[in-house]
């Protein structure tokens, strides 16, 4: 009988082989290394190398908060606020066409209302994996990363709304929740106005907190405190984690941008290990049986065309910007929302909204859409334009 001490190091064995092995197939299948881990994971997990264990899974959320701390490290609220304002315009239009879109098919297939807020999910902890592939050089990245930040605050407002009604249904408790939401959003706005008036009178507390040069690391220790001070705030105000944990990402950049190795440093860390034992958990979680089940298959089907379909037709407001192919690029950047999809399921499924199978799909839906966009830019960025010698 295998016992709890053999399961854990089964699953540290296996981790350790993905973690180092994972950059050599992605070199190899020329696919980015995140689909490469998570179909690993897929893999080990049906093989039994990898079974349920509450330390692998604490260690694969703190994973994904942390890569959304990195992401939020991506976003200088400046540059929110210095952010063309025609750009804005489109963004906001965007993001209103995704939801328009999700209306009508929602009502079009008699879907539970809980896809108004499906379909358009959007999250940056993916598009942030797409800088360490392709650098910050890039337009259609960088705009990608701008209004998904936009649309993942518009997500997780709508997300806790959501949670909170089919947990406690239209009682006390969803309007607590939805008052801590907005205490905590007040709150934050009123502290990065009080810190940018601080530091601008005071610049040397930057200096204080976050020297030069420090043989004690005191850049790393500061962040990873207000990593773990916003994951906690977040747990006892009832609200999503991965929303604290990428306003401590824009607290960092934001007041602290002189330290200009913090970002890569902490990305260091986080892609060697954290991040990675995210999607070989994610990865874990789907059963390879489900691609058996004709019913799983073609509900997954639907939500990954109706999703990326969504996001293709809504991007082209963007089209006199970025020209045909980076407005595709786009759109597929947009179109990777994998663990706010799977939070949805997960609450969706445990509220009874939808069944088993359709839980399932959802899970399928996230890997797959994931891993089809994840390639599909792969692609497209390789694609060069051909030029016609002049005769």
């Amino acid at each position: 009988m295998q016992t709890d001490g053999t399961n854990e190091l089964g699953i540290l064995v296996t981790l350790a082989f993905i973690i180092f092995a994972s950059p050599y197939f992605s070199r190899i299948l020329r696919i980015p290394i995140a689909p490469i881990e998570i179909t690993l994971g897929a893999v080990v997990g049906y093989f039994g190398f990898i079974g349920e264990n509450e330390i692998f899974k604490l260690i694969s959320e703190v994973g994904f908060f942390f890569l959304m701390f990195l992401a939020g490290m991506e976003i200088d609220l400046r540059m929110l606020i210095n952010a063309d304002r025609k750009i804005l315009k489109l963004g906001m239009i965007y993001i209103s066409l995704l939801y328009i879109f999700s209306a009508i098919l929602t009502f079009s297939f008699n879907l539970t209302p809980l896809f108004i807020i499906i379909i358009p999910l959007m999250a940056v902890g993916m598009i942030f994996t797409l800088f360490k592939e392709y650098g910050k050089d890039r337009e259609w990245l960088n705009l990608s990363m701008l209004i998904a930040a936009i649309g993942e605050l518009v997500s997780i407002v709508l997300l806790t709304f959501a949670a909170a009604y089919l947990q406690f249904g239209a009682g006390l408790e969803l309007w607590v929740t939805i008052s801590y939401l907005i205490i905590f959003l007040v709150l934050s706005v009123l502290g990065f106005k009080f810190l940018n008036v601080l530091f601008w009178w005071y610049p040397s507390i930057k200096l204080l907190l976050m020297p030069h040069y420090d043989k004690d690391e005191k850049d790393i220790r500061l962040s990873i405190a207000v990593f773990f001070v916003m994951i906690a705030l977040m747990v006892y105000l009832h609200l999503e984690v991965a929303f604290g944990a990428f306003i401590a990402g824009m607290f960092i950049t934001t007041f602290f941008d002189h330290k200009k190795d913090l970002p890569h440093k902490l990305a260091s860390f986080g892609f060697g290990f954290l991040v990675p034992t995210f999607f070989v958990y994610i990865g874990s979680t789907f059963k390879l049986n489900n691609l058996f089940i004709p019913e799983v298959i073609n509900n997954a089907a639907f939500i990954v065309v109706s999703m990326i379909g969504c996001r293709l037709l809504a991007s082209l407001v963007f089209l006199n910007i970025l020209k045909l192919k980076n407005t595709v690029l786009y759109a597929l950047s947009h179109s990777m929302p994998l663990t706010l999809l799977i939070a949805v399921a997960t609450i969706a499924y445990k509220t009874g909204n939808i069944d088993k199978n359709f839980y399932s799909s959802f899970i399928l839906a996230s890997l797959t859409q994931a891993i089809i966009s994840l390639i599909s830019i792969k692609i497209l960025i390789n694609i060069k334009p051909k030029f016609k010698k002049d005769r």
